[in-house]
């Protein structure tokens, strides 16, 4: 006899996220979650982004992590709402994690929050939140075989952001085997090369996360 322990934990997952999707569409905030490994840069690429959109937007960002609160502090001292969640060892966020969080964020006057989910390329991808858009970073140092290695992420995700690309030649980076891999697996997803540190390519992704946003909300 097999248990499945994982599907009741889905389901209920899936309808609190319905509930949350209902609630951002009747707000108007369009909700960003983005996924990828430590180290990746994902709080680098989120300071870039909203150095980006900050003049249009208003943005907040939830910051995912097993431990501490270091992320949000470098959120909030840019002038930005950030609200941290500490799962305390679970490798993702949920459902009803991101709906406490949002209970103290001022939606009324949101147009964008970023979701910054707990470092891993494996157990987020299952768990929807009631997101607008799942996106992963991929830092060069990681490897051009992550695709391979890790294919429902770059399955689950509408974008790819390949960070840390001034690096690309002191790691070996093959670039075009990445992207051929990723076009395998999700022939619909762009990718945008950047480097958040420097601002290499922010613009680009940018203009594809602004369509986005005016599409909700149109």
């Amino acid at each position: 006899m097999k248990i499945d322990l994982k599907q009741p934990i889905l389901d209920k997952n899936d309808r609190l996220a319905a509930d949350n999707r209902a609630l951002f569409k009747e707000k108007g905030v369009f909700v960003l979650d983005l996924l990828a490994s430590p180290g990746s840069g994902k709080t680098s690429t989120i300071l870039a982004t909203i150095e980006a959109l900050r003049d249009e937007y208003n943005i907040a960002v939830i910051e995912g992590d097993i431990a501490s609160n270091v992320d949000a502090e470098r959120i909030s001292a840019q002038g930005i709402a950030a609200v941290q969640i500490n799962t305390g060892g679970a490798c993702h966020l949920e459902s009803d994690m991101i709906r406490r969080a949002v209970d103290a964020l001022d939606l009324d006057n949101l147009d964008l929050i970023i979701v910054e989910n707990v470092g891993n390329l494996v157990c987020p991808t299952d768990f929807d939140l009631g997101e607008g858009a799942k996106v992963m970073i991929l830092s060069v140092p990681e490897g051009d075989d992550k695709p391979l290695k890790y294919p429902g992420v770059f399955q689950a995700s509408e974008a790819i952001i390949l960070n840390k690309v001034d690096t690309m030649e002191v790691f070996n980076f093959n670039e075009q085997a990445f992207r051929d891999a990723v076009t395998q697996l999700n022939p619909k997803a762009p990718i945008f090369p950047i480097s958040a540190t420097k601002g290499a390519g922010v613009e680009e992704w940018a203009d594809w996360l602004r369509a986005k946003i005016e599409a909700f909300r149109a």
